[in-house]
This record gives structure tokens, C-alpha cells and sequence, in this order.
């Protein structure tokens, strides 16, 4: 029985890996490897951990701290050669995960919390948004107990743009209404 899709044998798996791998700005762990990776059902988590420390010693990846990987110059010079034997639509949707996963991960570059206990028993949320420049603004709020600081901080994570958005327009509304 034929095998449908683009992963037929472990050379197929680390074409693939080498495609992401080139397109990603950050490194990666062998999970989000593989998730940008199953863009075809015949991909297994078990190929992608075997094809990783193959590739690292055969110099196309690198081992960095954390389990985290990078792709090396041997690796972008053979992944070049042999990306065009990657399925049309495999190919693009890795690419758009990858797009994504770099997007995500620029973003949480710029967006930082951090919760600090108070000696008398609440907790200070740290909040900060920076950009390309420099620091944008940073906010810190008193939550009466751990959980209500690690709500306000996963909530500031997905909503920092809007806060500092909010708040530059509510400051400069009123500082039209003070030039009237």
C-alpha cells in the first residue's frame, strides 16, 4: 500500500525540518519543531526526535542551551538546495506557522509581567511594553492575592497593546480638553 502525503522516509523529515528551521527567527525545542513541522499526517513526534540530534551531528543543526536548536549555515546551504522537493501545500503551511510562531515570539519579546510578593501579603504585577526603541511604558498594580496578579498578568499578555493604547488616548483626550 502506497503512502499518501510528503513524509515517506526520515530524508523527507529533515528536508522539512531544515525548511522551518531556516524560515524561524528564534531557536527552537524539539516540540515546537515538530508542530511547525505536522503539516502532513505521516509526520510522527518520534521522527522528528530521532532526525534532531542526527542533524545536529551532521552539522545542520546546533544545540543550544534549554534544548533549544538553530539552524547553522550547512544547514540553510543544503535546506536551500533541497526545499523545492517539499509539497506545494505542505511547504506553505509551514511557512504560515512559522510566520506565526515568529510573530508570537517577537511579540512576547516586547510584552514582559512579572508578579513580586508584598511583605504585607498582596502582590505587586510589573507590567511592561516595550517596542524596537526602548521601553513604552510600564504599569505596576497591587493585586490583593497570587491569583488575582496572575490573572491581571496573563490578561496584560494578551492585552498590551490595547492598554497602552487606552491610556495614551484617555491622557491626551484630556489634555485637549485643557487647551479649550
Amino acid at each position: 500500500m502506497q503512502r499518501l502525503g510528503f513524509i515517506h522516509d526520515m530524508m523527507d523529515v529533515k528536508v522539512l525540518i531544515l525548511f522551518v528551521a531556516a524560515r524561524s527567527g528564534y531557536p527552537m525545542t524539539c516540540q515546537e519543531i515538530y508542530e511547525l513541522c505536522y503539516q502532513d499526517d505521516c509526520l510522527s513526534y518520534f521522527d522528528v526526535c530521532t532526525a534532531i540530534p542526527e542533524m545536529v551531528k551532521s552539522g545542520h543543526l546546533k544545540a543550544l542551551d534549554e534544548d533549544r536548536y538553530e539552524i547553522t549555515e550547512k544547514g540553510k546551504n543544503d535546506g536551500a538546495l533541497t526545499e523545492d522537493s517539499i509539497a506545494f501545500t505542505v511547504k506553505q503551511r509551514a511557512e504560515n506557522a512559522v510566520a506565526r510562531f515568529n510573530r508570537q515570539l517577537r511579540r512576547s519579546s516586547f510584552v514582559k509581567t512579572q508578579v513580586i510578593p508584598r511583605d504585607t501579603g498582596d502582590f505587586s504585577v510589573i507590567m511592561s511594553l516595550d517596542d524596537e526603541v526602548g521601553n513604552l511604558m510600564t504599569l505596576e498594580l497591587v493585586a490583593p492575592d497570587q491569583r488575582q496578579a496572575v490573572r491581571l498578568s496573563r490578561l496584560f499578555e494578551k492585552k498590551a497593546e490595547a492598554v497602552y493604547s487606552l491610556t495614551m488616548a484617555e491622557l491626551l483626550d484630556e489634555e485637549d480638553d485643557l487647551e479649550d
